[in-house]
């Protein structure tokens, strides 16, 4: 049994991991993780989860936590995401993290940290758009700069950070399929006399509403036909269900970053 920590344990992505861990045959809760001040500390990590009793509390410290586990899954925010790999880089623990938003700075400092461990990191752990983002890459260097590209996201009304990371990664798959800089023809928002789109233009669009759990749509549009590739995830089990493969996967790797594409063989 492989020994799992969830870090951002409360949340919603935390809580779905811990019901699923308590499914498995393969993995087994080992410790649980919320912020310091935090309404849930000291509850049982399974009664928060809506699991039963797991005898796991959930603690504010991660450190403590680390000699009884062998990867720590992290869904919660830059900041503290990047505190629990310090403390799995030096404990030598396996990472895979899904927390997205974070800012150039703060990615470098994870890059960094992640040549200690084992971490796999991904925006969207979905084994559905891992694949999409193989083909989508494939079917823009075929259909090439006859056709406009954008990306559109919907996310539910909670979510902090726009566009999306998986958006985001979305369009860096594109732009570096087209041989194209994501940082200079990437328009995240069209208002006014804004005048004709430019041909290289790669469009990221987002929308928030109600409880859409994530919806991603890649447009290639030509002149007399549109193609559309479209996921859509109908319940957060699809990301939590990667991030357990993803750790039963990292466990047995040596230290350096990963990405869901290494996890399934896509590269």
């Amino acid at each position: 049994m492989i020994k799992v920590i969830v870090a951002g344990a409360a949340g919603r992505m935390g809580c779905r991991l811990i019901a699923l861990i308590q499914e498995s045959t393969a993995l087994t809760l080992a410790g649980a993780v919320e912020g310091k001040g935090h309404h849930a500390l000291g509850e049982d990590a399974g009664e928060i989860a809506g699991c039963g009793r797991t005898g796991v509390r959930i603690s504010d410290d991660l450190s403590a936590l680390l000699e009884r586990g062998e990867v720590v899954i992290d869904f919660s925010a830059p900041e503290a995401t990047l505190h629990h790999l310090r403390a799995a880089a030096q404990h030598r623990r396996a990472m895979v993290i899904g927390t997205t938003g974070f800012s150039s700075p703060e990615l470098d400092e994870l890059k960094t940290l992640a040549r200690q461990v084992p971490c796999v990191f991904s925006p969207n752990m979905s084994v559905g758009i891992n694949l999409i983002y193989k083909v989508i890459a494939e079917m823009a260097k075929t259909l090439g700069d006859e056709y406009d590209i954008e990306v559109i996201e919907a996310h539910h009304r909670l979510k902090k950070d726009a566009p999306s990371g998986t958006a985001l990664k979305i369009a860096e798959v594109l732009a570096r399929a087209v041989n194209r800089d994501l940082n200079q023809v990437g328009v995240f928002e069209r208002k006014g006399l804004i005048g004709e789109r430019k041909k290289t233009e790669i469009g990221i669009q987002t929308i928030r509403a109600g409880d859409i759990v994530g919806d991603h749509t890649i447009l290639f549009g030509g002149m007399g036909e549109r193609i559309e590739v479209t996921h859509r995830a109908s319940s957060r089990d699809t990301f939590a269900r990667g991030a357990l493969r993803a750790a039963r996967w990292a466990v047995r790797q040596p230290p350096g970053l990963y990405d869901m594409m290494d996890v399934l063989n896509l590269k």
